[in-house]
């Protein structure tokens, strides 16, 4: 099992309305992609210096259900809307 977990600093403006928008646009893929086995998606409510505003922690049967994903359109749709509404983002993949 492979898991992937990445994290977003949101752009202040509009910063709300675009975490909401952006949970709901990833919480839609497991329906549409084969290789996403199991995904959360959480909203930041420490609100610390520390903390990032979005996490994701999905998971794959290997790597190559990850590239899958990875090149899949709808999760491309969602990766257009996170590069316009993000400033920074990290990722962990580990198996």
């Amino acid at each position: 099992m492979l898991v992937h977990i990445v994290m977003f600093q949101f752009k202040e403006e509009n910063k709300e309305a675009n975490l909401i928008r952006v949970k709901e646009m990833l919480e839609a893929l497991p329906s549409t992609i084969e290789s996403l086995k199991s995904m959360e998606v959480g909203i930041d409510i420490s609100r610390s210096d520390r903390s990032f505003d979005l996490v994701l922690i999905s998971t794959f049967e290997d790597q190559a259900g990850l590239n899958e994903y990875a090149i899949h359109p709808a999760h491309q749709e969602v990766v257009s809307v996170i590069k316009e509404v993000t400033s920074l983002s990290k990722v962990v993949d580990y198996l």
